[in-house]
């Protein structure tokens, strides 16, 4: 695993972060999955303490839990009672897997330059017509938090523009405002979009 700060920050504050997330926030995950079939098969990444998956399963998803973070799959394993790879986003290999992808709140990690290789990796992932939600914390320029982590701060023009030159269609970029883990104020942008 690359040490940079963000791993580092969430290898070293896996069970603190981990306990922090214990409430799950079900709004955006209401609108994903009302828009699978009953029983749908659905890749989480970044699944952090394993909140979302838990959700997922006992609403009869078939979910697939993974974190990029080896303390942080640790963390969610013991919660979800199931083994959580560890996966990092440019290692997704899965071809027409998945029904849908969802990827709260980290695929806002991700260097802007390598953004594009990263959705195309998790369109590939999907069968045609397959769901894909992210979060992103809102901005202009790619920077650091006051925790060290880095975010990609998107606008939703430049997100919109992005998925749009990868042809990913019905593409919904909701605003919210809200907070986060530091406990700051933080402009929120929820993306919805599907593979052909």
């Amino acid at each position: 695993m690359q040490s940079d700060p963000t791993s580092t920050f969430y290898a070293e504050n896996a069970e603190a972060y981990a306990g922090n997330l214990a409430g799950p926030s079900t709004r955006q995950l209401d609108l994903f999955l009302a828009k699978l079939q009953p029983g749908a098969e659905i890749l989480e990444l970044g699944c952090g303490n394993g909140r979302d998956s838990a959700e997922m399963i006992k609403r009869g998803f078939r979910a697939t839990p993974t974190d990029g973070t080896p303390e942080m799959a640790k963390e969610a394993a013991k919660r979800l009672g199931v083994p959580v790879s560890v996966l990092r986003f440019e290692d997704i290999d899965a071809i027409e897997a998945f029904d849908g992808v969802w990827a709260n709140a980290c695929l806002l990690h991700v260097p802007r330059a390598e953004l594009g290789g990263i959705l195309e990796r998790i369109r590939a992932a999907l069968r045609p017509g397959g769901l894909f939600y992210a979060s992103f914390k809102a901005g202009e320029a790619e920077g650091h938090d006051g925790l060290g982590r880095f975010y990609n701060y998107p606008s939703k023009g430049w997100l919109k523009e992005l998925y749009e030159s990868l042809s990913w269609t019905s593409i919904e970029i909701a605003e919210e405002h809200g907070s986060a883990y530091d406990n700051r104020p933080t402009d929120w942008l929820h993306v919805l979009a599907a593979r052909p």
